[in-house]
């Protein structure tokens, strides 16, 4: 169960890293205020998950799983350049997230 709220916590970090393109540095209310919320959300669930993982793996899975989501959102959905170094490097960013989780013991 604590796999699962890491994962939904990544996936909402994905969501609120990119939905702070769209606050405009927190000046539209809208869109502002579902980013919190997914902060909120994001954070509850990765504390959630941290209370039987190891913290380090944790919080490396978290990030790297939000840091890769956001790459693929940005280069997929949001028109940043796709090349082949940052393709390689959200690979290497995953492949590390696998390695954690494959040598956390849980």
């Amino acid at each position: 169960m604590a796999w699962l709220l890491l994962v939904l916590a990544g996936l909402l970090e994905v969501a609120w890293a990119i939905g702070m393109k769209y606050t405009e540095g927190f000046t539209r209310l809208v869109p502002s205020l579902f980013t919190g919320a997914g902060i909120v959300a994001s954070m509850l669930l990765l504390s959630y998950a941290a209370r039987s993982l190891p913290i380090g793996t944790a919080y490396g899975v978290w990030v790297g799983i939000g840091a890769a989501g956001a790459a693929v959102v940005g280069m997929t959905a949001l028109g940043e350049p796709v090349t082949g170094a940052r393709v390689f490097f959200v690979v290497l960013l995953l492949t590390a997230v696998v390695g954690l989780k494959a040598t956390s013991g849980h």
